[in-house]
Parts: structure tokens; C-alpha cells; sequence
């Protein structure tokens, strides 16, 4: 029987990026983060390619088409295809998608951007599949001031944003994640999904973030773990798991294996939010192969082959941890092992 190949396994390359700069340690170089994704290795198993973040210092979503070829030339040099991107959408060059007409004029204009940029990447033929990730760029605090209003403008400023990427040819997937309002919470990530109305959006899942919503940090009344919940209770956490993913699996059209303590964590400028662990990290709450599948599957077991690649996400760790090569491959092998148990074979 031939081994898995699909979906294809990805490396994040933010990771350098986010977290660090003034308040913390310096930025780690794409050219850093390259070579050592370049180089991980698992029972001959290299990773298939790197989704990326596009804003300074790694890769400027205004750079010119000579700077994209560039940019798709050095990753194909070492054989490694580009997936997902990460739109650059916050203040001040972007703003917030809940606020003023130009705050929200600002935000689209980024996100169209970015998909010029994944477009000229699809031309060139080193990014065959993945999507281009948005947030709302507000927190939870300011969008509970008035959540139905609030609600309504992001998902208007998300319809935009979706007219815009169709032009390109391109699907947006919005990131659940505690920090940002309005998707701070399985269900107000649902309520925002569905006012939107447009069929290329869909939800980006995070092993880490999606954890932190049973918790109900940042929303208490969408809480779906008891309040008495012990972590030795793995039966409740898989009940959980399967009540979350049920209700966000059908959106989801982009995935990132990671894991988690059950605690919250933020450094430099990034607010806090779900604690991404190491792989091999003795207190993660999850098991990473197995959970992955209520992401991975439906309920009755079938594959959804919703995405063709994964990524492994793990921001604001130590530069010192992150720029051991036996960390990338403790990093690989997790997917690896992910796609033994949920993934699927094609001939290329």
C-alpha cells in the first residue's frame, strides 16, 4: 500500500515575524525559516512548502512582480511550493473591518493586494492550492460594545473584501481566533460567517485557537467544556471537540496543525491569545493526530478533502527554540502523522 501524499504539509513562516520586533526579540529571516523548512526531515519525508505572511520584513504585499518572481524562484530553488497568505489587514496601512468608511476602504484594499500577490504566485506555478487569510483587525472589547451592529459591518466589510477576491480568483478564510472580535468565539465566528452570504469565504481552523474556544475565553456565555472541567477528562474534551467541529467543520477550508496547554499567551504587540505549544511539548492539552481528525473528517468518518495541504502553526516560541533544525523536524514529523491517520494517496 503506498503511503499518503495528500494533503501536501506546510510550513508557517510568520512565526518569525509575529511576536517579535520592539517589546520582544528580533525577527528571525524568511531566508532563515526557509532553509531550516528546507532542511527538516522525517523517515525521508521533507515538507512540501511554506504558507506565508504577507508584510514586512519577510515579504511586502506591495512588491513589485519582479520581487514576487523572485520571491517564487528562491522557494522553488529549494523545492518547496507557497500555499496560504496571510493578508496584511491591520492599522494603519489596513484598518479595522468594523470601523469608519475609510478604516474599511483600507482593509479591502489590502486584501486586494494580497490577492494580486497569490494570483501572480498561481501564474508562476509554485502555488497550486491554499487561500488568503483575513480577521476582523478589532478585538472582542470593541465589538461587544455593540454586537449585532458590529457584526453587521464586518460582514459587509468581508462581502467586499470577497467581491474583490473573486476577481482574482481567490477564496478568504477568516481566522477563528480569541483576539479578534467578533470571531472571538465559535459562535460569533459562525454569526459572522453566515451574515457574510458569499461562496468564496470559509473559515481557517487553528488546533491552538479552536482549543481556547471550548474554554470560552473572551465570550464565558459560548463556553461548550463544563465549568467544573478537569483536563484528565478526555471523554468530555473529545464531546467538545465534536460539538465544536461540527458546527465550524462545514466552513473550514483551511487548517493548521498545532497544539496547546489550555492557557493563553501574547508577546510584543500580539494580544493574547491561544498559547501554541511544541509538538513535543509534555503539557499540550490535545493529541494531535487524533484530534486533527474531527477537523479532517465528517462525522460519519469520511474524509473531507476540504484543503489539499495543512500547515503547522506555532507563533511567539523563543527564538532560541525555533532556530534549532530539530525543532522543524519534532514540527514535521506531528504532521507527518497527522496525514498517515487522515490523509489520502493520488498519483502525481
Amino acid at each position: 500500500m503506498q503511503s499518503n501524499n495528500y494533503p501536501k504539509l506546510h510550513n508557517a513562516t510568520w512565526p518569525g515575524v509575529v511576536g517579535k520586533g520592539p517589546g520582544s526579540e528580533p525577527f528571525i529571516s524568511l531566508d532563515s525559516l526557509l532553509t531550516m523548512t528546507a532542511n527538516a526531515e522525517v523517515g525521508g519525508v521533507k515538507f512540501d512548502g511554506i504558507d506565508i505572511g504577507l508584510f514586512d520584513p519577510h515579504v511586502p504585499v506591495d512588491s513589485t512582480d519582479d520581487g514576487i518572481k523572485a520571491l517564487a524562484d528562491k522557494v522553488s530553488a529549494l523545492h518547496l511550493n507557497i500555499g496560504s497568505i496571510v493578508a496584511p489587514i491591520w492599522p494603519p496601512e489596513g484598518g479595522s473591518a468594523m470601523g469608519s468608511r475609510e478604516d474599511r476602504n483600507r482593509f479591502v484594499e489590502q486584501v486586494k493586494k494580497s490577492c494580486r500577490f497569490a494570483q501572480k504566485l498561481r501564474e508562476l506555478g509554485v502555488r497550486p492550492n491554499g487561500i488568503v487569510r483575513i480577521d476582523s483587525a478589532t478585538n472582542p472589547e470593541t465589538w461587544s460594545v455593540d454586537p449585532a451592529g458590529n457584526t453587521k459591518l464586518i460582514a459587509a466589510t468581508f462581502r467586499e473584501a470577497c467581491d474583490v477576491a473573486a476577481d482574482y480568483g481567490e477564496r478568504l478564510a477568516a481566522e477563528g481566533e480569541i483576539c479578534w472580535g467578533g470571531m472571538h468565539s465559535w459562535k460569533a465566528m459562525l454569526d459572522t460567517l453566515e451574515a457574510v452570504d458569499r461562496t468564496n469565504i470559509g473559515f481557517q481552523a487553528d488546533m491552538a485557537h479552536t482549543l481556547l474556544y471550548l474554554l470560552g475565553y473572551n465570550s464565558p456565555e459560548d463556553r461548550i467544556l463544563p465549568v467544573d472541567f478537569q483536563w484528565g477528562d478526555r471523554a468530555a474534551l473529545t464531546e467538545g471537540l465534536k460539538t465544536l467541529t461540527k458546527a465550524l467543520r462545514p466552513w473550514t477550508i483551511d487548517f493548521h496543525v498545532a497544539q496547546n496547554d489550555g492557557t493563553v499567551h501574547g508577546t510584543g504587540s500580539h494580544d493574547k491569545t491561544g498559547r501554541h505549544c511544541l509538538a513535543t511539548d509534555p503539557n499540550g492539552r490535545l493529541n494531535i493526530a487524533e484530534d486533527a481528525g474531527h477537523w479532517l473528517r465528517n462525522e460519519d468518518g469520511s474524509l473531507t478533502k476540504a484543503f489539499r495541504h495543512i500547515c503547522w502553526d506555532g507563533c511567539m516560541f523563543p527564538n532560541s527554540v525555533m532556530e534549532q533544525q530539530k525543532t522543524w523536524n519534532d514540527i514535521l514529523a506531528a504532521l507527518v502523522s497527522v496525514r498517515e491517520k487522515h490523509g489520502w494517496y493520488e498519483a502525481e
